[in-house]
């Protein structure tokens, strides 16, 4: 069945998205304030999705700052800031404008003791907007308290399932085409939940189809690059049916991609816990939702994962979980190189 975009489906592309992780909408309150030019003091972004922190971060800037005023505007990146320096900017006035703006990215602030930029957060002059940009957080951290006070802060966070499939889908209807839903589920088990990658897949596809009204998973398979925990996934499904030949050739395009050997064996052993933890919670009961929300999987991931699981014993994937840490601790103390220590792993749990 082809998807059909309907009158009250979501906006959900180019920085429209009105629906994040189920909960009441965090970004509304950007948008008025973009749309009324009403600006509050402080605004921190953060969470783990990139694509949506920097696309808010941009918008917010290009409505608070014309570009070509780059008098008012003071940029501060990374763990090394000053926040006495910080104070010293923002109690400079503007240059013939209204506004002074202060951009902080990835400073850690909000992992650190910053009581004096907690305390500047109470008397802000009434010119300044200070703009904060961080991937993570601690609640508990002053700072943060500040800013929930005296600002506003919006979390970006992992997108779900169907949030994705709606922001992919309103692209290709805007395009004139569609897709069938197992053709677009296909299409987001390939790129993986990252917007900036679904975002440069999707380019792509689109001027593939460009002739094309229908998507098809042919042309999915010709031009998505599947992301490396993609190549995982199958690598685990291969080894699990004992298709060794197949699960070495997936470890040797990964080392010829330059993935190190480490890297590969981390996700490796990532994917055979997560199935661990999926087939305990199975067996204990609990349904496909309830096991995504404690994984944090999407569901369609956590069924593919459940006929995986159905290959091995609990006491077999445990094995396996600490035969992997027993791997990393033999290349770390010399007695393996890496390489080897990944492809002898491989070898031993496809036999």
């Amino acid at each position: 069945m082809l998807f059909v975009i309907c009158r009250n489906a979501y906006n959900v592309w180019c920085g429209r998205l009105i629906s994040i992780n189920n909960k009441e909408t965090i970004v509304k309150t950007i948008r008025e304030d973009i749309k009324n030019q009403t600006f509050k003091q402080v605004y921190l972004l953060y969470g783990t999705e990139a694509y949506l922190r920097e696309d808010y971060k941009k918008k917010l800037l290009k409505a608070l700052m014309p570009e070509e005023d780059s008098m008012n505007m003071t940029v501060y990146s990374g763990a090394a800031v000053d926040e006495a320096e910080v104070i010293g900017q923002a109690e400079t006035m503007p240059f013939f404008a209204d506004r002074r703006v202060i951009l902080l990215e990835d400073t850690g602030f909000f992992k650190k003791s910053c009581d004096k930029l907690a305390d500047y957060m109470k008397k802000l002059p009434d010119y300044l907007v200070i703009v904060f940009v961080e991937e993570a957080i601690d609640k508990r951290n002053k700072l943060w308290k500040a800013v929930q006070k005296n600002g506003y802060a919006a979390e970006f966070a992992e997108q779900s399932e169907a949030i994705l499939s709606r922001w992919v889908l309103q692209q290709i209807t805007k395009e004139g085409k569609k897709i069938t839903g197992a053709d677009m589920q296909h299409f987001l088990e390939i790129t993986g939940n990252d917007m900036s990658n679904i975002s440069s897949e999707l380019e792509k596809l689109l001027s593939y189809c460009m002739d094309a009204d229908i998507i098809t998973r042919a042309d999915i398979d010709a031009v998505a690059a599947p992301q490396i925990t993609g190549q995982i996934f199958e690598m685990v499904r291969a080894v699990a049916e004992h298709r060794q030949r197949e699960a070495l050739d997936f470890y040797y395009d990964l080392l010829a991609l330059k993935e190190p050997p480490m890297r590969i064996l981390f996700l490796l052993a990532r994917q055979f816990n997560q199935l661990l933890t999926i087939k305990t919670m199975q067996a204990n009961g609990k349904g496909v939702n309830e096991i995504a929300s404690a994984c944090k999987l999407p569901p369609f991931v956590v069924k593919k994962s459940q006929a995986l699981c159905r290959q091995y014993s609990t006491k077999q994937l445990q094995r396996i979980v600490g035969d992997m840490v027993q791997a990393e601790t033999d290349v770390k103390t010399g007695r393996l190189s890496d390489a080897l220590s990944v492809e002898l792993m491989i070898v031993r749990c496809s036999a």
